[in-house]
């Protein structure tokens, strides 16, 4: 069989998945990295290990399939999001990555806010002004660390790192990745003149933006190690966006719902759309996603395995706790008995896109226990994406369906809160989505497949049951949610 790599680079790990024409996975590897937190709020990737992980992980499927007697003929990339690194000219990192979930930002991502031009560079960026963003990291650079901002021949991300491991130097890069950054203009498709000048950078600077489609030859000594013929790279795009394609949500009225160790809820629009509460990134030339990110997800429970588990976060037996402890809260019935979490542990992305938000437990009683808190907080991140599917029909993004994915989503405590909160029909779909999209894009930019027909190719569960009470309950506290966490803000801002 003719099979494509789908190459996904996230926060923890790359991870190369093979798939057919017909959409079926037939192989994974998977190589991790530690996500490095040198200072409290900085949150960083050692750049030679991610180029190093891409090249093992595509090694290791490439041989596999030359043993099933499969064939690849092409790799298509999926990268982490808001990702930035400053570059030399032959394409090697002059310093760490610094990832979304670094905070370093903030004070600027507030001086924008302020200043009255946050509203104009989300608009015509579609990237929300937030710590997340490299527009705000550049900016942070410009003030902490000029020398480098201006000194470095190229700022890039995860995408352009995966490029020069298995390409070689070259400045370009993807559409999708590209209009994440908070630098690129949706309707031009160029770079925009006040972003850089806020970020302090110059075009040349900056990669040479290709469609998602475009493709570069592997280079021959990765081909070599892989055993592979010099097969097209397709650059392919952003790995939330390419988790629609992955799901088959590509389709109006269908959306994505992704629970990881953060979570997303996206939908797809032909054209760039601009709204207040929402981010618009480019899947392809013709297809954008609008949707938000929400810090909580898989975190959260991880948290409690820590805190009030006593768990060990460098003991790979961590996840064995993360998991009973989901088993427990499942006997807590919905509402945790009144007692309201906002879990707002590394401020809050959508709707609100808050660096400042911090968590707290409302209605704590003497009859609460550790059930009661983890269960709170897994309703707390579904009421947080139920904002978030509320926001999308002013957007022209409506669903009213959603697909499924994520590792979180195998706790049937995570299916029973969210089908609960969200209250439209969820099916479960592949669970490494992003990497399947990847591959999905691939056969695409070979002129192979319709992306329409992914909507086909990609299984799908039947909707996960909704239960009355809980759905119920959950529309009775989200107002209070809101409410709690605007409060919240303005008490300590």
């Amino acid at each position: 069989m003719q099979v494509v790599v789908g190459l996904d680079a996230g926060t923890t790990a790359t991870k190369a998945l093979t798939a057919g024409l017909d959409g079926r996975v037939r192989d994974l590897a998977r190589r991790g990295y530690p996500l490095q937190v040198p200072a409290p709020g900085r949150a960083e990737l050692d750049p030679g290990r991610v180029g190093t992980a891409a090249v093992e992980a595509l090694a290791e499927v490439a041989v596999r399939a030359r043993e099933r007697g499969d064939e690849v003929v092409a790799v298509c990339l999926s990268a982490a999001l808001h990702g930035l690194v400053p570059l030399d000219a032959a394409g090697q990192p002059l310093g760490p990555l610094v990832t979304w979930a670094d905070g370093r930002a903030a004070p600027q991502a507030a001086a924008l806010h302020r200043s009255g031009l946050a509203a104009g560079l989300h608009a015509r960026t579609g990237t929300p002004v937030h710590a997340m963003s490299p527009l705000c990291t550049l900016a942070w650079h410009r003030e902490h660390a000029p020398d480098l901002l201006t000194g470095a021949a190229r700022w890039g991300g995860v995408k352009e790192l995966l490029l020069v491991a298995l390409c070689g130097p070259a400045p370009e890069v993807d559409l999708s990745c590209a209009s994440a950054t908070g630098l690129l203009a949706s309707a031009s498709r160029d770079w925009d003149e006040e972003a850089l000048a806020v970020a302090g950078v110059r075009r040349d600077q900056l990669a040479e933006v290709l469609p998602p489609t475009a493709v570069r030859p592997l280079a021959p000594d990765v081909a070599r190690a892989a055993g592979l013929p010099p097969v097209p790279v397709v650059l392919g795009a952003g790995d939330g966006v390419l988790a629609n394609l992955g799901s088959g949500a590509v389709r109006s009225g269908t959306g994505a719902l992704t629970v990881g160790t953060s979570a997303a809820l996206r939908s797809v629009v032909p054209a760039p759309r601009s709204a207040p509460e929402l981010f618009c990134y480019a899947l392809t030339d013709d297809r954008w996603v609008v949707g938000g990110a929400v810090n909580g997800g898989g975190s959260v429970v991880r948290w409690a395995s820590l805190a009030l588990a006593g768990a060990d976060g460098d003991d790979p037996a961590v996840a064995d706790v993360d998991a009973a402890l989901l088993a427990e809260a499942a006997g807590v019935p919905a509402g945790s008995d009144g007692l309201l979490c906002l879990p707002y542990l590394l401020g809050e992305r959508a709707p609100w896109w808050r660096d400042g938000l911090t968590g707290a437990y409302l209605g704590l009683r003497r009859d609460h226990r550790r059930p009661h808190l983890v269960r709170a907080a897994v309703e707390g991140v579904a009421q947080q994406l139920a904002l978030v599917l509320a926001a999308l029909p002013a957007a022209g993004a409506g669903v009213t369906e959603l697909r499924g994915a994520g590792g979180a989503l195998a706790a049937p405590l995570w299916r029973e809160v969210l089908a609960a909160a969200l209250d439209v029909p969820l099916r479960l779909g592949a669970v490494e989505a992003s990497g399947l999209g990847a591959a999905l894009l691939g056969w695409h930019a070979l002129g192979a497949l319709d992306l329409d027909d992914a909507a086909e190719l990609v299984p799908a569960s039947s909707p996960l049951p909704v239960h009355a009470a809980a759905a119920a309950e959950s529309r009775r506290t989200r107002d209070l949610h809101a409410r709690a966490a605007q409060l919240l803000a303005d008490l300590l801002a």
